[in-house]
């Protein structure tokens, strides 16, 4: 038997001391929170993410009757992976709201966000930073591999 073990690092920021860019993704993350369209969850996710090219595309948790909606993660994505096609990602921000404020711990994507960012990350040969921003804290995270151990990578 062999055993392995897998290490996530992350960094823990107030908001303060974030540089203005990621500041500036974190505001535009909690922004894009009042474009969400959840009233069944009653938890409004928002996201920010950077492109290369210095374009930045908010994206919101759309939610339905039949519960088939879409992530605030993959809905900034996929605009990006329709509009920008081949531009990388360098960074992505998300936040939620809920009960009438942030939430106090930062909230990580989904599995399916995690594994549509990972392929983003994969397709451009460069990692995308993530920054998971609560109420003042800030977990930041250098690729998304770091949230998706033994993700599925031969597609």
């Amino acid at each position: 038997m062999t055993e392995k073990n897998f290490v996530t690092k992350i960094q823990i920021y107030s908001y303060n001391e974030l540089n203005d860019e990621d500041k500036k993704l974190v505001d535009l993350a909690k922004e894009a929170t009042k474009a969400s369209y959840a009233p069944y969850s009653n938890f409004h996710v928002g996201s920010a993410l950077l492109l290369n090219n210095g374009v930045i595309i908010k994206g919101a948790n759309q939610e339905n009757a039949a519960f088939a909606g879409i992530c605030g993660e993959r809905s900034a994505c996929y605009h990006a992976g329709a509009y920008y096609p081949g531009e990388p990602i360098k960074k992505i921000a998300i936040t939620a709201f809920t009960k009438g404020s942030f939430v106090s711990s930062p909230t990580a994507p989904c599995g399916m966000c995690r594994q549509a960012l990972l392929e983003f990350e994969t397709q451009a040969g460069q990692p995308i930073e993530v920054l998971l921003a609560g109420n003042d804290k800030v977990y930041k995270l250098d690729s998304i591999k770091s949230l998706l151990p033994l993700a599925f990578t031969e597609f």
